[in-house]
């Protein structure tokens, strides 16, 4: 990390912990170029999706109809939650069959990604530069690519499930009659409408995580320096504002997690609306 034989600057510093690993042997940050995978980003998602469905499993596995222990009820609850947002939300019983615990897995995995924040700022990266990697991100949701990737997947769910429900006929007719209506001169403005439509909200289904887990990504960054000082205070300042921030940011990782979740089963529920 340190240039020239010297200690980074705060600058360098930053930079260098939001630079992504990629195949394309350059530095960079946050770049949306589909010619570049961006190595941690990938390791890291598919890590810890394994370990979240790991859990999901052993809890399934595990569960019993007497006295649940703690590790149990905690996931009935969350599971009961998240049938209960689909209930709701989606009223084919058929759908959400798949839709339900497709809604569980994507909180249960982007609260586990968004989590890696709370580890400290500096811990893999130094122990990937001990094995020769020179840049790490360990925060996948932090990523463009990666949040962007995320929202994608529920786009084509949500095409899929147009389909399904519409009939490619019926869908189609429905990308050229609404919201407008039904006559040949309104179908290119309904199209359009509706490309943007899905477009819009792709793009902030994915930019809101992103958004959200870079800034949290970046406050811990500055609080990090603020412990390399060499000072008694700002050591101090560092375990303060570090716990604060970790015990607030908590909420945050939660919270953007629930609304990632939701916001799919929302976008799921319009695909199978007529209009």
């Amino acid at each position: 990390m340190a240039t020239a034989g010297h200690a980074p600057t705060a600058s360098e510093y930053i930079v260098h912990h939001l630079t992504q690993l990629n195949t394309s042997g350059h530095a960079q940050q946050n770049v949306i170029d589909w010619s570049i995978i961006n190595i941690d980003t990938v390791f890291y998602s598919v890590l810890i999706g394994a370990v979240s469905l790991y859990f999901l499993w052993r809890a399934a596995s595990k569960a019993t109809s007497g006295v649940p222990g703690r590790f149990q009820a905690a996931v009935e609850i969350l599971v009961d939650m998240v049938a209960d947002q689909a209930k709701g939300i989606i009223h084919s019983a058929e759908s959400r069959k798949f839709v339900a615990p497709l809604a569980l897995t994507v909180f249960v995995w982007i609260f586990m990604m968004n989590a890696m924040d709370l580890l400290p700022v500096d811990l893999l990266p130094r122990i990937g530069e001990m094995f020769g990697i020179p840049y790490m991100r360990v925060v996948a949701t932090a990523d463009l690519n990666g949040a962007l990737g995320m929202s994608i997947g529920v786009l084509l769910v949500c095409i899929y499930y147009n389909i399904k429900i519409k009939g490619a006929k019926g869908w189609i007719h429905e990308l050229f009659t609404a919201p407008f209506g039904n006559h040949p001169l309104l179908y290119p403005v309904n199209f359009i409408m509706q490309m943007i439509e899905f477009l819009a909200k792709t793009v902030s289904h994915g930019m809101r995580l992103f958004g959200n887990m870079y800034a949290g990504e970046l406050v811990f960054m500055l609080i990090a320096l603020l412990g390399g000082t060499a000072t008694v205070m700002g050591f101090v300042g560092h375990v303060i504002a570090g716990s604060v921030w970790a015990i607030f940011h908590i909420l945050i990782i939660t919270l953007q997690a629930f609304i990632f979740m939701m916001l799919a089963l929302v976008y799921i529920g319009q695909a199978h609306e007529s209009h």
